[in-house]
């Protein structure tokens, strides 16, 4: 494990000792900390952190430092987990016709400032084909109806284990996916909405903003769970907008904010500084 860096997650019941537990685990694991951020919930008295750390005296393995990390985490009732910073997440985009946010997470990933690999993209429809294939990515069109819903979910989940894919990303996949699949993927896939929920519903939502007169657009990036759009919030963000904008430039900042809040998601999900807390997260950026 020479010249590696670890992260290391954890939550667990707030109790006194815990940081200098796992401080002490670390150093005598022959690890220097280069990075640590912690959290206290006062609502739940839940302890969450991140630590980081370079592995400069190897003792073993990875896999023999997380058996030796669970005594520890056994005494401070932890859910845990011990990464490989090296390791990129494998990720498989979806995506229906509006290609912005699939083309800004290619890009990023083409230039090497988003630690990932997309093993793929998947559409019910073939407009991304050019731009995906373009990018090295393999495309997978699986058209889906509601007589071909069961089947089209069942070839989507057989790609996830097949790829092993550890993040499944919905760059504007305007499906809603089943409940069981969303119980499948739950805690590894995101997705990006505007932020006019629940004001702006159904289609055309800018249209409708702008018929309202609003003054602030945005978007929410979220973990998806059976309920639509109620997800566990990872990152917003919002622009000011007034009354010279016209739907299409309501459009425009629209969209530069959804791929913006989304790639800053899936970044801070692949370097695992995102933990659940309930229906809430824990962003350590």
């Amino acid at each position: 494990m020479s010249h590696q860096r670890l992260v290391l997650t954890l939550s667990c019941p707030d109790r006194r000792g815990i940081v200098a537990a796992v401080s002490a685990f670390v150093t005598d694991a022959g690890c220097n900390i280069v990075e640590a951020q912690q959290y206290l919930d006062p609502d739940t008295t839940h302890f969450f952190l991140r630590l980081a750390a370079d592995v400069e005296e190897p003792h073993g393995s990875l896999d023999d430092l997380r058996d030796a990390f669970g005594a520890v985490a056994e005494m401070f009732s932890m859910d845990w987990q011990i990464w490989d910073a090296a390791i990129r997440p494998r990720i498989l985009v979806m995506v229906s016709r509006h290609d912005h946010c699939l083309a800004d997470l290619l890009s990023r990933r083409r230039a090497g400032t988003l630690p990932v690999d997309v093993v793929g993209v998947v559409s019910n429809h073939q407009d991304a084909e050019g731009l995906v294939r373009w990018h090295g990515v393999p495309f997978h069109h699986l058209p889906v109806s509601p007589q071909t819903r069961a089947n089209q979910e069942r070839q989507l989940l057989r790609l996830v284990t097949d790829k092993q894919v550890d993040l499944v990303v919905l760059a504007r996949y305007m499906q809603v996916l089943s409940a069981d699949v969303c119980k499948e993927l739950e805690g590894r896939i995101i997705n990006i909405h505007h932020s006019f929920l629940p004001s702006f519903k159904g289609a055309r939502p800018y249209a409708q903003a702008h018929a309202h007169g609003v003054k602030i657009i945005g978007a929410t990036a979220h973990y998806v769970t059976p309920d639509l759009d109620e997800g566990p919030i990872i990152e917003q963000d919002v622009a000011r907008v007034d009354h010279a904008c016209d739907v299409d430039r309501l459009v425009a900042v629209g969209r530069d904010i959804e791929a913006q809040v989304l790639a800053r998601a899936v970044r801070w999900h692949a370097e695992h500084r995102v933990l659940l807390n309930g229906v809430r997260t824990v962003v350590f950026a």
